[in-house]
């Protein structure tokens, strides 16, 4: 069959036309980033790229194709729109289409269960509504603009820990109720066209070969016409997955299909339905990118657009969520002589998390470099006070990093090329001539000390290397090497060292890697990062009293970054990491006009809340963040973000720990999600515990009046109900104000909580204005899932529907009756 044959779109006739090994090819990659082709039928293969916040492409996340990077999901759950979703997914696309890629590997919709999984800012909210809602606009957003969403990870990948290997045990209600409602809006409102299953098992199955939940849920109860995709290593078996609904092993070439699964189905073990239904879903997939029409694959380009700055840093206001304000802000640039920015994340823009989400962002702009833009150098005055790093400080300069064939840096190497930063993750290799599995790398730059004393280096490696100061070696990254807690589990945990250095003096700095083959639940991955920092000890938090003291406003940095919100690795706690506690301690007491700009992937406790006048939360916002920090404090952008999560005052407030049995984050390879359907505010309203901020809170530079909230109708049938409620701005600025509804059954039959998100709605006004918020409840709103019925079910009786402007701020109350019982079946 020739090309243009394959054009017409004859799924069924053009699987009937290919062999069975051109049928098992399309059901695995060809390599890390593309699926395989096939020329003979003029079948193309298609590119996928990381998501969420980027398109990073197939590049190095430090060394490759420069990229947009856009706010964490965290922020843009907080930001309560799904046309900001949508907005961005649409921005994303073209971002995608620029790196070559048809694929985005995004949204990921997994649930705040904790605040402790590490990619928690990867992930919208703790509520299935909220997070259903921002999913569908994102997907939408992607789609119509002709790049597949991949919505991920399907399911209960809600923390790091032993994710590879651990059966998250979740019953069943509760699958229905919390965790599975963002993919099942994705598939039956947004139409998704692709769905990466999870690491973990689910209920002691691998969910890549759970037949349960790809086949009878996602497809046969949902609808469900698109593919499902591993995560990267995460297929286990040949048969067990194929059966199970999985389409495509990624990444490529393939370890479980193959040869292995031409010969299943050849001895008979396997029917050629199987195969032939995931190569026509991989087929469809193909056509509806478009690939079929325009085959080629461009190289990548880096697209860079003013339009795309400013959405990024609009997306990052609207995304910030104003916890504390006694008047302080907005500033008054005019009254503003000097200030002091100060902390770990003031001169350092940390604008995305870590792990798969990173990319090459075109540039960073710290909150100094903002704050300068506006005010003029000489009126912002900078202090570090302390570090927040987990990891030693990368080496930003330029690197020399050339490859040898061979894993003995032997002879002249096959390719040299440079880096800017020295963090190092090989996916693929940058010259064909070199074998991903036999391979060596020297990289070598220098470091100049800025200063005279003490510094730390570091160094982390999945494979084996060695680092050198000056020709010596410092430390050593081979001798009883052992897997820890970084490259999602493959790395060893980093080796540090202390060396004494002159200021002004430049040191040659070399390090050294080789990979081994040596796979853990049957991922290899190759990468290296090593870093040098100045040890920083009372002096600096001296400086940064000094430097507050000699503002008149000083704005304390602080937060965590990428090297603690990660992918692979959970967060041992909700403090803020060093000693950034005691500094704003000490800089609050010097200081009265303090105020806190917090960046973090989660909940953080807050024991200085009652002793700084303002606390803003700015999540990792992209690219922007030094602008979009600047607009923020001194008033030309508003915060207009409200939280997607609880912040409790302590973390064992939070369910999840009243994890008894098996116990948080796991055990014996089980983690059992005990507090059931009892997540986030559920919880937090279950058990009567006040949290230091709600969910759904945030607070504004400008002031709305709500009207009163009228029913369509007083009963609910079929058709469903609409609420309407006037929202006015009553202050002199421009705002956004969130008007939440929750339900809740009055006298409830089963077990249910006193509330659940249903609708939301963000209205923008001007001074003055008034908008109407829409607000629609169906039946299903309405119901829980009865394990008994195996069906959704609402009981015929009184509704409590609540106005709201966060979990506990209610702002008007009304009631809904069903008249009779309701049973949807899934």
């Amino acid at each position: 069959m020739d090309k243009a044959v394959a054009a017409g779109r004859d799924i069924e006739a053009l699987v009937r036309d290919m062999t069975l090994e051109e049928q098992v090819s399309l059901l695995s990659g060809a390599d890390s980033w593309t699926t395989n082709a096939v020329p003979r039928l003029g079948i193309p293969k298609i590119k996928v790229s990381d998501g969420p916040n980027g398109a990073r492409g197939g590049g190095s996340l430090v060394g490759g194709v420069k990229a947009s990077c856009f706010p964490c999901a965290i922020s843009l759950g907080a930001s309560w729109s799904a046309d900001a979703a949508y907005a961005m997914g649409a921005a994303l696309a073209k971002e995608a289409r620029s790196k070559g890629a048809a694929v985005l590997l995004a949204p990921t919709v997994n649930i705040h269960r904790s605040g402790l999984n590490g990619r928690n800012f990867e992930c919208y909210s703790e509520d299935p509504a909220l997070t259903a809602g921002l999913a569908v606009g994102y997907i939408t957003g992607l789609q119509d603009n002709g790049v597949a969403a991949t919505i991920k990870h399907f399911v209960g990948n809600d923390s790091e820990y032993q994710r590879q290997t651990i059966s998250s045990d979740i019953d069943e209600r509760t699958l229905r109720e919390i965790y599975l409602p963002p993919f099942e809006a994705a598939v039956k409102k947004a139409g998704v066209w692709a769905v990466m299953s999870s690491y973990n098992r689910l209920n002691g199955t691998y969910t890549s070969e759970n037949g349960w939940l790809l086949t009878t849920v996602l497809r046969a109860e949902w609808g469900y016409d698109g593919i499902v995709m591993s995560d990267w290593f995460g297929s286990h078996s040949t048969i067990g997955t194929v059966k199970a609904g999985l389409d495509l092993e990624m990444p490529g070439p393939t370890r479980d299909r193959g040869e292995k699964l031409v010969d299943a189905v050849r001895s008979g073990a396997l029917s050629a339905d199987f195969v032939e239904t995931s190569a026509a879903r991989m087929l469809t997939l193909i056509e509806r990118v478009g690939a079929f029409d325009d085959p080629e694959i461009p190289a990548e380009t880096s697209l860079d657009t003013q339009e795309i700055r400013a959405l990024i840093r609009k997306l990052a206001a609207d995304g910030s969520v104003l916890l504390k304000n006694d008047g302080i802000l907005p500033l008054a640039q005019a009254r503003v002589k000097t200030i002091a920015a100060i902390g770990p994340n003031a001169t350092v823009a940390r604008i995305m998390g870590g792990g798969s989400a990173q990319i090459n962002a075109h540039y960073r702009i710290s909150p100094v470099d903002g704050l300068k833009a506006l005010l003029g150098d000489d009126a912002v005055l900078t202090a570090i006070g302390c570090s927040n790093n987990r990891l030693a400080s990368l080496v930003e300069t330029p690197l020399t990093v050339a490859f040898y064939q061979g894993t003995e840096l032997a002879g002249t190497p096959v390719h040299v090329t440079t880096a800017e930063a020295s963090d190092f993750f090989w996916f693929d290799m940058p010259n064909k001539e070199i074998d991903l599995d036999d391979f060596s790398v020297r990289i070598s730059g220098s470091f100049t000390a800025e200063r005279t004393g003490l510094y730390e280096l570091g160094l982390t490696n999945a494979g084996l290397a060695n680092l050198f100061l000056d020709g010596e070696r410092v430390i050593d990254g081979e001798t009883d090497w052992k897997r820890g807690n970084n490259y999602f589990g493959t790395g060893n945990d980093e080796r540090r060292a202390t060396v004494e250095l002159l200021a002004g003096r430049r040191y040659d700095i070399t390090a050294e890697y080789r990979p081994v083959d040596e796979k853990e639940d049957g991922i290899n991955i190759r990468a290296m990062r090593f870093g040098i920092e100045y040890v920083l000890g009372e002096a600096e938090i001296d400086a940064a009293v000094e430097a507050a003291r000699a503002a008149d406003i000083a704005v304390l940095f602080v937060g965590r970054q990428g090297e603690w919100d990660t992918e692979g690795l959970d967060l041992p706690d909700m403090q803020l990491p060093g000693r950034q506690n005691e500094l704003i301690d000490r800089v609050a007491a010097e200081n009265p006009d303090t105020v806190v700009v917090l960046q973090t992937g989660g909940p953080v406790e807050m024991p200085w809340l009652s002793r700084v006048r303002a606390v803003m939360e700015m999540w990792y916002p992209g690219q922007e963040l030094g602008h979009a920090a600047a607009d923020l404090l001194f008033g030309a952008a508003e915060p207009g973000g409200r939280l997607p999560q609880t912040f409790p005052s302590r973390l064992h407030d939070v369910s999840a720990f009243g994890n008894d049995t098996i116990g948080y984050p796991g055990r014996d390879g089980h983690v059992e999600y005990r507090e059931g359907i009892f997540v986030g505010y559920r919880h937090f309203d279950r058990t009567a515990t006040k949290p230091a901020f709600p969910f759904g809170f945030g607070l504004s530079y400008t002031a709305f009046r709500w009207g009163t909230p009228v029913l369509s109708a007083t009963t609910i049938g079929e058709e469903g109900v609409s609420v309407e409620i006037d929202v006015t701005n009553i202050g002199t600025r421009r705002g956004s104000d969130v008007v939440q509804l929750y339900v809740g059954e009055t006298d409830p039959q089963a077990e249910r909580p006193v509330k659940e998100l249903k609708a939301f709605a963000r209205l923008t006004l001007d001074p003055g204005e008034t908008r109407t918020a829409g607000l629609s409840l169906s039946l299903r709103d309405l119901a829980y899932f009865s394990v008994e019925d195996q069906a959704f079910r609402a009981d015929a009786g009184d509704y409590d529907i609540s106005i709201a402007a966060s979990a506990t701020d209610i702002r008007a109350r009304l009631t809904l009756t069903l008249e009779r019982n309701w049973i949807e079946t899934p």
